[in-house]
């Protein structure tokens, strides 16, 4: 199993020219090779991944500055354009809707892939020593563990410079707890479990959206290719780097919570890109999005696979709108937070999705204990800093 590691590089004026330079070297062979592709499609050729593979060695003749480029570098350019025409091919066969693969243009190549070799870690020092490159200072704000198997150095929009080390390492099964749980994922709340646990979603966009707006403001005012505008680019491009990083360090620690308190986790198998288009609110929409549940999901997944839990994805369909105890649909609408049936049972309305979910995912029927104690609501401040504890209900 290969998981990633990313840390900030620090790179001299010096080197940041040269991985510049290097990044637009791979941009234009990135080109070159599409361009081949296409001119062979329009002749009734077919080339493959090995061909165009055989066609760089030709290609640093008659542009000997592709030689400052490590060759693996440019061999993962060819892989990296390959894996972008088979995931269109695939969109293709599953009936989506997608055009002709883009050229790259201006700063739109943002990595360089040393898969294998090319790159070595000095953790002493605190260098990556890269061929053709040369040592850049790394913040390895963490150990690494397994094998390293790569690194991939990648430049941000924001102009920052990260190296993202790729590792092989083994599963990790923690020791069993005994515990089910299903989650139901909202707006209101981030997430609600069957034992009764209520997250609060954060909202980072809401509370950005005003900075960001002002951002793309001066942007837009700003004369095109002036040195005012490319400064203003940058604000904008760290204000959404800043945005993402929250986003994603809440995602991982709530992910973690369920992975390392319980050996199946069930949740709903959600279209979340239908749900957006199909969505009439703006407002809702941007919720929808800003609450990430498909990366959610996406990391319960990962982190689960390795310490030996399960994760499974059950239909969403109904599973607000039903009863819990006696099966009944009701007919609700989104504005309905409580969930009132006439057979008697009434709670919150999320609460009663968790447990449809848990019985759909477990293929049984479990009915919540009457005068059960009151929710425990967690903030989404008490995530990032890991001071929560949750009782068990």
């Amino acid at each position: 199993m290969l998981i990633s590691y990313k840390f900030r590089l620090h790179p001299s004026k010096t080197v940041q020219a040269k991985l510049q330079e290097q990044l637009g070297l791979c941009r234009w062979l990135y080109n070159r090779l599409l361009e081949e592709i296409n001119k062979a499609k329009e002749d009734g050729r077919k080339l493959r991944q090995t061909d165009t593979q055989s066609l760089i060695l030709k290609l640093k003749k008659g542009k000997p500055e592709l030689n400052k480029v490590y060759s693996k570098v440019l061999q993962m350019v060819n892989y990296q354009l390959w894996s972008n025409i088979k995931a269109l091919s695939k969109l293709k066969q599953n009936g989506k809707k997608v055009g002709k693969l883009r050229y790259k243009t201006g700063n739109s190549f943002k990595t360089m892939n040393f898969n294998q070799s090319g790159f070595k870690i000095d953790f002493q020092r605190k260098k990556l020593v890269l061929s053709k490159v040369g040592e850049i200072p790394i913040k390895l704000h963490r150990p690494i563990e397994g094998k390293i198997k790569g690194v991939i150095v990648k430049r941000e929009k924001s102009g920052k410079w990260y190296a993202i080390v790729q590792a092989e390492v083994g599963e990790q099964v923690l020791p069993p707890t005994g515990k089910v749980v299903g989650i139901d994922v909202g707006i209101q709340h981030f997430c609600v479990d069957s034992d009764g646990n209520y997250f609060e979603n954060p909202r980072f966009m809401d509370r950005t959206l005003n900075k960001i707006k002002k951002l793309q403001k001066q942007l837009s005012r700003k004369q095109k290719t002036s040195k005012n505008r490319e400064k203003a680019r940058i604000k904008l491009a760290k204000a959404y780097e800043k945005l993402e990083n929250q986003r994603n360090d809440f995602l991982h620690k709530l992910s973690r919570y369920y992975v390392n308190n319980y050996d199946v986790i069930v949740v709903e198998d959600l279209d979340v890109k239908g749900l957006v288009e199909n969505g009439k609110s703006s407002t809702l929409n941007r919720h929808i999005l800003d609450s990430s549940w498909s990366k959610f999901i996406q990391l319960l997944s990962f982190k689960a696979e390795r310490a030996g839990r399960r994760v499974v994805k059950v239909n969403p369909t109904n599973t607000s709108k039903r009863c819990v105890k006696c099966g009944n649909v009701l007919d609700l609408k989104l504005s309905d937070r409580v969930f009132k049936c006439q057979c008697g049972w009434e709670a919150d309305r999320d609460y009663n999705a968790s447990l449809n979910i848990l019985n759909v995912g477990l293929g049984q029927s479990r009915m919540p204990v009457e005068g059960e104690p009151l929710p425990c609501v967690i903030s989404a401040i008490e995530v990032l800093q890991g001071k929560f504890s949750l009782r068990s209900r």
